[in-house]
């Protein structure tokens, strides 16, 4: 699968606050698709939840996306969205942000990984 993204020039998505977006972009991930559109969503005080959900759903149903990177306290703004994406592509990972550390509790992604595998699988 992984040669597969990389052969279709697949892109990672980005929901994030300011430096989050803003290291990424640095590191090149910035793009737009051929509707102007751009794979990332600056989250501010001033974003809605409406906002948010439709980034979501704009960057799910986009067949150039295969990654979607979260900060994990604003996919806690929109966790019923998450938890109700099923699909394998685009993946969803939620990522801390610089004020907000990682909390695995919280990662709905990494609780479906844990349910799908029995504890005897990691002895």
């Amino acid at each position: 699968m992984a040669s597969q993204v990389a052969a279709k020039g697949k892109l990672i998505a980005v929901i994030g606050d300011e430096d989050t977006c803003t290291g990424f972009l640095l590191g090149g991930i910035g793009e737009l698709d051929k509707h102007r559109k751009p794979n990332y969503l600056l989250v501010d005080k001033n974003t809605s939840i409406a906002d948010l959900e439709e980034a979501f759903k704009s960057f799910t149903s986009r067949d150039d996306i295969a990654i979607i990177l979260i900060n994990q306290n604003i996919a806690e703004m929109i966790r019923l969205s998450i938890d109700r994406y099923t699909k394998a592509l685009p993946a969803v990972l939620e990522i801390p942000s610089k004020e907000h550390p990682y909390d695995a509790s919280k990662d709905s992604i990494l609780r479906r990984a844990r349910r799908m595998c029995a504890a005897e699988d990691f002895r």
